[in-house]
């Protein structure tokens, strides 16, 4: 899960809500490639987060009993086997874009943890693999992950409240097209402006949910889960216009 603090407490986003949050992102590119491909693209940008370890104790929190932000958590074999696993009973082609997810989360980290090298080699023998059977090239195939990873970068940006202050300008990564792509919000609380704009349309609007905790510290996962069951929820929206 996102975890921000807030002067209510905590704001806990769900990740895979924030991977939703993504595809709403994705959605409004201009379609490029087939389109079952690019069906197969939005869906690997909306689960790519899915298949989250469960909460066994105390894995949702930290030391201190606060909810633990995703980036406080090492390396899950578990859970990157599960989103690979589930990602394979839609095909060949989102089974591509996860495992090409997964190598570019984990190869930085592949001398850090012993069940990475195995794991990471396996990835790049089966991208191989789906692209001779899906007759796609590599340029193609990370053409597409390009995008899906640049939403996946600016839905973070939004979730975790990284919009700079005063109207200043942040990167959000290389897109598909080879560009870079900054975003900036010169107002509080107004448009989003990304430059180049490379969107279909001038002007929409995304939305991801968010649960406020009160409480700040907990037992256990139980009592945690048991108070985000309870939590009232806020659709946090952005603007995105062209400027």
């Amino acid at each position: 899960m996102i975890v921000n603090y807030t002067p209510e407490g905590w704001q806990i986003i769900y990740q895979q809500a924030h991977a939703l949050l993504a595809a709403q992102l994705a959605w409004h590119w201009q379609p490029f490639g087939p389109a079952d491909r690019w069906v197969g693209l939005l869906a690997a940008t909306a689960q790519h987060d899915d298949e989250q370890q469960h909460w066994d104790g105390h894995y949702g929190l930290t030391p201190a009993g606060a909810p633990a932000n995703f980036t406080m958590k090492e390396f899950s074999l578990e859970q990157a086997t599960g989103v690979l696993r589930a990602a394979r009973f839609q095909g060949q082609w989102r089974s591509l874009l996860t495992s090409m997810h997964l190598s570019f989360l984990y190869e930085p980290l592949r001398a850090q943890q012993p069940a990475l090298p195995s794991f990471l080699d396996e990835q790049q023998a089966n991208q191989e693999q789906w692209r001779k059977a899906l007759k796609v090239n590599k340029k193609e195939a990370q053409q597409a992950y390009d995008l899906m990873q640049w939403c996946d970068r600016l839905s973070l940006i939004f979730c975790r409240h990284e919009l700079p202050e005063m109207g200043r300008a942040l990167e959000v990564s290389i897109g598909p097209d080879g560009r870079r792509y900054d975003v900036s919000q010169p107002a509080p609380e107004g448009p989003v402006l990304v430059a180049p704009w490379p969107f279909s349309v001038e002007k929409f609007t995304v939305s991801v949910e968010a649960s406020t905790l009160s409480q700040l510290q907990f037992k256990d996962d139980a009592e945690l889960a048991a108070a985000l069951r309870m939590a009232p929820v806020q659709t946090l929206t952005w603007t995105l216009q062209k400027h």
